[in-house]
């Protein structure tokens, strides 16, 4: 099955993921001017009581940045941006933000910790299409029952709200009975990462942990340099600090005055978006990354980032293209 057309405009087939706190429209509108789908959090818009709403406000700036940029570069659109819905129970801006992006017509939809057909509806009644985060099989046949149009496999290795199965499994299982967009989260940050979400079944690579150390992204500068002098066995997988299983910076663990080799577990119940916030505030300084930071050794723009990764991934298929021998030919070669 062929992907939406939305998707034509892709230099690369990949889709930034969503951050929290992290993800902004400059590093939003920097992602697309470069090609790839950008994202970021509705809750990550933000206001004091009475001050104007914030996601109108971030919604024109990256509308608007994105069409002059179409107009300049008729022959180098942007790619679509998407905004993230965290359709929890305890998130109480969720019908307002619907109501919003809505109104702008957002173009992809992302939605997490939740599958809900008003919110599918609400991306269809403006033209858009709906992505839905899962972690296994059974959570993706419940997205795609209740009206997603398409999947993000978070396996193993993922940041944030990470899954545990391999992408192989995983991906192999979704695949067996859904065509639809399928995206793959979980150490995307190189080009031959990238190429292997496609040879596994995936359409496109759904990267964060590799824009958390952009010029552009809104992290502090000691959460980028432990991303830059990070690798995978510096990720700790713990429930404790959402109440879901998440991968997070050993070193902002340590930091806080924890074990990180001896975390208590906590259950779903604990979860509490109502504030806007994936954590407590005590944990604010516990970051998320995924297992794919080894490949981030500086702080460099995000076009720079996406160029890296695009080059990589040209070398890759190359490579395998001209492989010799008696696996000659079977290669990727679409």
């Amino acid at each position: 099955m062929a992907l939406p057309p939305l998707f034509d405009s892709l230099a690369l087939p990949m889709v930034a993921a969503p951050l929290f706190i992290v993800s902004t429209p400059e590093l939003v509108i920097a992602q697309c001017k470069s090609g790839i789908v950008g994202s970021f959090p509705a809750l990550n818009a933000r206001e004091a009581e009475g001050e104007p709403i914030m996601l109108e406000a971030w919604l024109k700036q990256i509308t608007e940045a994105l069409e002059r940029h179409n107009q300049d570069n008729p022959d180098r659109p942007a790619a679509p941006f998407a905004v993230n819905q965290i359709v929890h129970r305890s998130n109480q801006r969720l019908e307002r933000d619907l109501e919003i992006c809505a109104r702008w017509k957002v173009p992809i939809w992302i939605t997490s910790l939740g599958a809900r057909p008003e919110v599918n509806e609400a991306a269809h009644s403006c033209g858009g299409i709906a992505l839905h985060d899962v972690i296994n099989d059974r959570f993706a046949r419940k997205a795609i029952d209740k009206g997603a149009d398409g999947l993000i496999a978070v396996a193993a290795g993922a940041g944030g709200h990470a899954g545990a199965q391999s992408p192989f499994a995983l991906i192999r299982e979704i695949r067996a009975w859904f065509d639809g967009p399928l995206l793959l989260s979980g150490a995307i940050a190189t080009g031959e990462a990238l190429l292997a979400a496609q040879a596994v079944g995936a359409d496109l690579g759904y990267a964060g942990s590799a824009f958390i150390a952009a010029r552009e992204a809104n992290a502090q500068d000691a959460y980028k340099q432990m991303i830059v002098g990070g690798g995978a066995s510096d990720i700790v997988t713990s429930s404790l600090f959402t109440g879901v299983s998440g991968n997070y910076l050993r070193q902002s663990i340590s930091n806080a005055g924890l074990d990180p080799d001896a975390l208590p577990g906590a259950d779903a119940s604990s979860m509490n978006f109502s504030e806007g916030r994936s954590k407590p505030k005590a944990w604010k300084e516990i970051w998320g990354a995924g297992q794919g930071i080894g490949a981030i050794t500086d702080v460099l723009p995000a076009a720079e980032v996406i160029a890296r990764i695009g080059a990589e991934y040209a070398a890759a298929r190359a490579r395998l293209l001209a492989v010799s021998g008696p696996f000659a030919g079977q290669g990727a070669s679409a």
